[in-house]
């Protein structure tokens, strides 16, 4: 197996993660000499990106191992001596980490982490031109800090990608950049998977008292009378704050659009006061569909009540997990939740309220309990009042629809 190994790196680090409080100066580097001399071949460097330690203070540690002794004169440095880390000295080197980064992420929506297609020596010569005297292994840390990793491929997918894919993100990367600075108000929306309630297994663990785990079903068969939980979810791009409504029937087009009507009473009108034009990206498939008929419709009249122009943007088919609420909201949604049975509706919504995150996400929820109905017509007249101009890129992607009045 490679030393470079994830598997390997991840274990290095769960190990120092639990004897770093406990090591002084002189002792980490120690430990750090050890393992990577036990790993043989590339075993600095997997040890550094395990830890963070710099290549030369293991080396430093190797040199002191192989005399036998710390040399003469060592000392250990008070807490909070040496050099400040780049992050600290210069404020603004995430910020503009994370610019560079953003137009080109991905994202899963069951996973925390995101991954980026630039390597960490062009991204360090960018931000290097851009004043920020930066290498290659501090991007690397603060990457890992921001919660990418790099991933290597997986073939998941089937058929070709649209051609005109990455170009459609670069589009809505400038539509939402276009918007912020503009101050008008720009959202990410989506539903979560529905969740079955029930006293069944939720993946992953939460601290119990040892030996006492919490009991849950053997068999994961629904219960007709708990019914499922639909979390349809609106992210505010420019304040990191989400909506989530919790809906008891169906994933319609209506419910989608009513959850960005409540998300815009309760929380949008008075974070945009100045607002005149709403953008809303989505994915292309779902209650939120590019083809979806009565998604427009309902639109048309959300327009018609707000006085708000609504440009939508949505994302090419297959490519659902690069919407940002993906990775913005429901992937801490999940960790929140994990290990806990979903038995009621208070829970599941309780549980997603109080979800947060070191960067202040906040998130409000809601139970919806109205009934929508599946398979509503949308007749041709009805389509055809609907104020929509398609923009010149991919109109079917790309439009916006104005108040009728």
């Amino acid at each position: 197996m490679p030393i470079m190994d994830g598997r390997i790196v991840q274990w290095l680090e769960s190990k120092y993660r639990g004897l770093q409080d406990e090591l002084s100066e002189f002792t980490r580097r120690r430990w750090a000499a050890v393992e990577a001399l036990s790993l043989g071949r590339g075993g600095i460097t997997a040890v550094s990106a395990a830890t963070g330690l710099a290549h030369s203070t293991i080396r430093r540690g190797i040199r002191e191992l192989n005399r036998g002794s710390a040399p003469p004169g060592s000392r250990e440095r008070r807490i909070g001596a040496g050099r400040k880390r780049l992050a600290v000295v210069d404020p603004h080197l995430r910020a503009s980490l994370e610019r560079l980064v953003e137009p080109d992420s991905r994202g899963d929506p069951e996973s925390p982490l995101r991954w980026t297609c630039k390597g960490t020596r062009r991204l360090a010569k960018e931000l290097t031109a851009q004043g920020h005297a930066v290498g290659p292994t501090t991007v690397r840390h603060l990457l890992k800090e921001a919660g990418y990793s790099l991933q290597a491929n997986r073939k998941t997918r089937e058929g070709n990608a649209h051609p005109d894919r990455d170009a459609q993100f670069r589009y809505i990367n400038g539509r939402v950049r276009r918007h912020q600075r503009q101050e008008q108000p720009a959202i990410s929306v989506d539903t979560k998977k529905k969740e079955t309630l029930g006293n069944l297994r939720n993946p992953g663990s939460e601290w119990q008292p040892k030996g006492k785990p919490r009991e849950v079903d053997v068999h994961d068969f629904p219960d007709p009378s708990k019914g499922k939980a639909v979390p349809y979810g609106v992210y505010d791009l420019s304040h990191n704050e989400a909506w989530v409504s919790v809906g008891v029937s169906s994933d319609t087009a209506e419910f989608a659009v009513e959850t960005i009507r409540a998300w815009w009473q309760r929380l949008g009108r008075r974070r945009h006061p100045a607002a005149r034009r709403l953008l809303i990206t989505a994915d292309s498939g779902g209650s939120n569909s590019s083809r979806n008929r009565l998604w427009k419709v309902e639109l048309q009249g959300f327009s018609n009540e707000t006085g708000l122009e609504i440009e939508v943007c949505h994302y090419p088919p297959g490519t659902s997990k690069w919407n940002k609420i993906e990775h913005r909201l429901f992937c801490h949604v999940t960790r929140n939740w994990r290990g806990r049975p979903l038995e009621t509706y208070e829970i599941v919504v309780n549980l997603i309220g109080s979800t947060t995150t070191e960067s202040g996400l906040t998130v409000h929820a809601e139970l919806d309990a109205a009934t929508y109905e599946k398979g509503r017509k949308v007749t041709d007249e009805d389509l055809a009042a609907v104020n929509l101009r398609p923009s010149r890129f991919h109109g079917e992607w790309n439009y916006v629809i104005r108040p009728n009045n």
